[in-house]
């Protein structure tokens, strides 16, 4: 019994220990079974997105390949702006392990501090932690090496070879070829931009704007395997990307060289000469050379500009990203004694033969305005106006036209609107008249301003594109052209898809008779007795020409000052424009050099001169002189050498 009963209490005992066992046993499993439940909802609806999208991207990587932007070529085929290699680094956020690691990695090698990567890398959210961050746009080889070798630690990290415009004539030529740079934020919202992404390369000024949709090509793109390191084990497929387009343009190399080297100081002392100079073939418009000096280094722009670069170049005064050539705006001084030499002719308000007594000042009420020959020239007509370029006599011919007439003539030559230059940031210049200062000014206009106005001063404002537009005008007969800049497009492997055709924009509203009068006083310029060109002759050719000088302040603030003791912001600008053949031109040159201090058939000339020179040293022809010119030549070979010219303002 007692066994029983002992047997009986045991039984019952034991069998409550096992239920509570069983219980935390239970327990347990529900409290498992819900952490793993609460795990798996976290993973499956929390992060399943990002998860997803992680897994996936750590499996194909997607990597776009940039097309290589077109060729720009001069007339001859060489190169100015090509595409080379260039080696990359980059970070794609999301395949970031342990960024700090990676960051103190890099800046070993890059020379960076790892915070300066980290703030460039940022912390990218939704698509664009899939974009790759660019550390290095154009990395040493020996350096891109390094990285390479420790790309397998180095989750995240990316290396390529893309790549990357290259001028290959570093500054020559840079307002004209332009530069590119990243798309801006701006440009994306704008309908031409709708096709590019954040981060691609577009042309931003000059050529490689104007003719972005041409060079531009088509990008291709690569799907890649990679492992969890970021490191790539399959090529899945490719599609290549496609070159941009290659450019033909109207340049010459030789003449762009040899322009922006006339205007370089032999003197280490001596700085060099700032302006612009433009040449253009007369018969078609096509631009042989355009400088604008100082100028850049757009190499410097290709990868990205640093911020010192950026900083010297738009805090220099003298402006070196400005292209002086199609946006200085400068008084046309006694260039524009030709047109109004023409309107005079064309109103019958002065003939060729008429003389006007020049006694070396003009009065007009108590004002008297000076000759820049103190002494006078004497009685003067039209040619030895021209020639010796006799402000008094210019007075006077402007005073009888008056503003309006004069402002109808020399809009007739172009002045006072844009070329149509394929550039941008084309200024249209300034040519006065009464109404024009009634409406801007409010005020109405004094008589006295046509005095200075007839002399290319006062509003008057031009740029060299236009004088060299106006004087190919002259040269080739009236034909007002538009400045050509390309010759014809091809596609990257050379196959032609369009050549450019020259346009006539409009005619001048003189007679081909009163050109030729103009002309030939043109040709005593540069060839004759006394002219002020004498520094632009070259021999075996005849060539015709116009000086100017213009003031940049007034008088009074120089006139207690030796020339060297005035500041270089207030010394004369000077100008000489030129064609050549003269009776069959074949060229056209303008150049300009800010505050030379001198007169244009002085400074100016001379590097005219050098392009002229070259050009027919390329275009060699037998010389067939016209009649006029025989006189001329015999003139110059009978005791008037090269150089011969008049000093002074003009």
């Amino acid at each position: 019994m007692s066994s029983g009963y002992g047997d009986g209490r045991l039984s019952g005992g034991g069998s409550q220990e096992n239920s509570g066992s069983l219980g935390v046993i239970a327990a347990v499993l529900i409290l498992t079974f819900f952490t793993f439940s609460l795990r798996l909802f976290q993973l499956q609806i929390v992060d399943g997105a990002q998860l997803r999208s992680r897994s996936e991207q750590n499996f194909v990587r997607t990597v776009r390949l940039e097309a290589p932007r077109g060729d720009i070529v001069d007339r001859e085929g060489r190169i100015l702006a090509s595409t080379r290699p260039a080696y990359r680094v980059q970070i794609i956020p999301n395949e970031l392990h342990r960024g700090d690691r990676t960051f103190r990695a890099l800046s070993q090698i890059l020379g960076e501090a790892p915070g300066e990567i980290s703030k460039r890398v940022g912390h990218p959210t939704g698509r664009r932690r899939f974009q790759p961050v660019v550390l290095r746009g154009d990395l040493g080889y020996e350096r891109f090496a390094q990285v390479e070798s420790h790309r397998y630690a180095l989750p995240g990290v990316v290396t390529n070879i893309g790549p990357r415009r290259h001028y290959v004539e570093d500054d020559l030529a840079a307002h004209l070829l332009g530069t590119i740079g990243e798309v801006g934020t701006r440009q994306l919202a704008l309908p031409q931009f709708s096709d590019y992404i954040a981060g691609e390369i577009v042309g931003q000024f000059g050529l490689e704007a104007e003719l972005e949709a041409h060079l531009r090509g088509h990008a291709g793109g690569r799907n890649l395997v990679v492992d969890v390191a970021g490191r790539e084990i399959e090529l899945l497929d490719e599609i290549k990307p496609i070159p941009g387009g290659r450019v033909v343009l109207t340049l010459d190399l030789d003449l762009q060289r040899v322009a922006e080297e006339a205007f370089r100081s032999s003197d280490p002392e001596v700085p060099d000469h700032m302006g612009a100079l433009v040449a253009i073939d007369p018969s078609n418009g096509e631009i042989l050379a355009l400088v604008s000096l100082p100028s850049y280094d757009p190499n410097s722009f290709a990868g990205g500009i640093d911020s010192k670069t950026w900083d010297q170049l738009i805090s220099d005064p003298w402006k070196p990203l400005r292209n002086r050539a199609v946006s200085g705006e400068y008084s046309p001084g006694s260039t524009y004694k030709a047109v109004i030499a023409a309107a005079g002719l064309a109103e019958e308000e002065i003939t060729q033969e008429e003389e006007i007594f020049c006694p070396g000042y003009y009065r007009m009420g108590r004002r008297v305005y000076r000759c820049w020959k103190r002494g006078g020239h004497g009685d003067v007509a039209m040619e030895q106006a021209l020639k010796e370029s006799c402000d008094v006599y210019f007075y006077n011919l402007g005073v009888r036209l008056g503003i309006d007439r004069m402002a109808h003539y020399a809009k007739g030559f172009g002045f006072g609107r844009a070329t149509g230059i394929n550039l941008a940031a084309e200024k249209a210049g300034l040519i006065p008249t009464m109404e024009w200062k009634r409406r801007v000014k409010g005020e109405e206009w004094i008589k006295g301003e046509t005095v200075s106005a007839a002399i290319g001063q006062g509003y008057n404002l031009v740029t060299p594109i236009q004088l060299a537009v106006a004087y190919a005008a002259i040269a080739n007969g009236g034909r007002v052209l538009r400045p050509q800049l390309v010759k014809r497009f091809e596609t990257w492997d050379r196959e032609v898809l369009k050549i450019m055709i020259p346009e006539e924009r409009s005619r001048v509203p003189v007679s081909r008779e009163i050109i030729e009068v103009v002309r030939d006083a043109l040709i005593a310029v540069v060839e004759g007795e006394r002219g002020t060109g004498g520094r632009a002759r070259v021999p075996g050719i005849i060539v015709a020409g116009k000086s100017g000088t213009t003031q940049v302040v007034s008088l009074d603030l120089v006139k207690n000052l030796e020339p060297e003791e005035i500041p270089i912001g207030y010394r004369d600008h000077a100008l000489f424009v030129a064609f050549a053949p003269a009776m069959e031109p074949e060229i056209v040159v303008v150049a300009l050099v800010e505050h030379a201090g001198k007169g244009g058939g002085t400074v100016a000339a001379p590097i005219v001169q050098k392009v002229l020179a070259r050009y027919f040293e390329k275009h060699p022809r037998e010389p067939a002189p016209e009649p006029t010119q025989v006189v001329l030549v015999q003139e110059r070979l009978q005791g008037h050498p090269q150089g011969h010219a008049q000093e002074g303002r003009q």
